[in-house]
């Protein structure tokens, strides 16, 4: 039976079945769940919604609840929050300049990008991995992340061929870090999503280097070795002991697709788990919008117009909302065509503005043909007149190093 409380009535035990709001606007990434944890509790009351919609045969009704003060000793973790301490998000964002965000998530990525190499060569070499210092690079990895927006996450978009394989572990960290938090997952939760996301490609380490780095199409053959790797890398985690299974079940199925088209199990619908889903979105934009050997990345606006269109058959539709919403509609580097005949790159959102007005970094006047002093323009601001006419292909206007009037020596890096 449906019961429309308030936000001040809800307890612990409660099944919610709907919010008062829309899902962009829900703090959650479900519409309907079991309210079990004290932190989520706390996430809808501050959301002050109107109304929330329980239903009292799947938990608790109103007159049968504890109050809402009751110690949550007894409340069971959700299945998935089995790591311990988990990384705690910042309460206040530190006063840094973008600048200084940018220097500070440039470190974070060469530190990162070091010991995964380290990390993963010693797997391929056949010694053990050591999830403790797994755990506090995902620790270091997502408080960057939490902190500082967009910046991180459009850093760890720039790769080279070399080091692609552990930037890509550490880009879909970082994306699924930002992603379980957008998605309103509790902390231990997050963490456990980041080590999914900086292990998922752990099995590519049995996989020849000639193979992944190969310039030209693959034989039938080295496609086949390709597509081991999911359950290559799911053995070598067995192997660990000890290992959140949330971490398990991204590396054997971040490339299985919701019409069962995917690999290794050909897997679909609720066969799939929520971890799994957010896995593949983080793989797939990363692998997309990278440069590799065979293939120039996609724009990252463009990247996601193109993942919308797999919504449905091979992307989860809700969990890529929230990514759309981690990342903006113009993710940081796109670069755009202004209402006054500028081209500028997007350098980062406003929080709590709409997505379609982040903050952008005119370089260059059409009318004039030429490039402009870099200007800093707030579209979001009250007095803007300025607007996004479209994006643009760096190509198309014979820009060379577009990267660097945004991400500066890192894009050179």
């Amino acid at each position: 039976m449906l019961k429309k409380i308030t936000s001040s009535e809800l307890v612990l035990g409660m099944y919610v079945e709907r919010l008062g709001r829309s899902w962009l606007d829900n703090p959650f990434w479900t519409r309907s769940f079991l309210l079990k944890s004290p932190a989520d509790l706390e996430r809808i009351r501050t959301a002050r919604l109107c109304e929330v919609w329980i239903d009292t045969s799947r938990g608790l009704a109103q007159a049968q609840a504890a109050p809402a003060c009751a110690s949550s000793a007894a409340v069971a973790p959700p299945a998935a929050d089995v790591t311990p301490a988990p990384v705690a998000v910042a309460e206040a964002r530190p006063s840094l300049s973008r600048d200084e965000e940018v220097a500070h998530a440039r470190r974070v990525l060469e530190r990162s990008r070091e010991a995964v190499r380290t990390m993963f060569d010693e797997v391929r070499m056949g010694k053990a991995l050591s999830v403790g210092q797994a755990y506090e690079l995902v620790d270091d990895i997502a408080a960057t992340v939490l902190r500082g927006g967009s910046v991180l996450l459009g850093l760890a978009r720039l790769k080279t061929a070399d080091n692609y394989t552990y930037m890509h572990s550490v880009a879909v960290c970082a994306l699924m870090t930002a992603l379980a938090a957008e998605a309103g997952l509790a902390p231990g939760q997050v963490r456990s999503a980041g080590l999914a996301g900086l292990l998922h490609d752990i099995g590519k380490m049995a996989v020849p280097s000639a193979i992944l780095n190969k310039p030209g199409s693959l034989s039938e053959e080295e496609f086949s070795s390709v597509r081991a790797h999911p359950a290559a890398g799911h053995r070598m985690l067995q192997e660990v002991g000890e290992i959140d299974p949330v971490v398990l079940d991204v590396c054997r199925h971040h490339h299985e697709k919701l019409d069962g088209s995917g690999y290794p199990e050909g897997l679909c619908g609720a066969e799939i788990s929520v971890y799994a889903r957010m896995g593949a979105i983080c793989d797939v934009y990363d692998a997309i919008t990278s440069n590799r050997p065979y293939k120039q990345g996609w724009c990252p606006a463009e990247s996601l117009r193109r993942m919308a269109a797999w919504r449905g058959g091979h992307l989860d539709a809700q969990l890529f909302a929230a990514f759309v919403k981690c990342l903006g509609i113009y993710p940081q580097g796109t670069l755009v065509r202004l209402r006054s005949e500028r081209l500028a790159v997007v350098v980062g959102q406003t929080p709590g503005k709409p997505l379609t007005l982040p903050t952008v970094r005119v370089f260059f006047s059409i009318r004039a043909g030429t490039c402009i002093a870099p200007t800093d323009i707030d579209l979001a601001a009250p007095a803007c007149l300025e607007r996004i006419i479209s994006t643009e292909s760096a190509a198309q206007w014979r820009l060379q190093d577009v990267d660097r009037y945004w991400a500066g020596e890192a894009a050179m890096a």
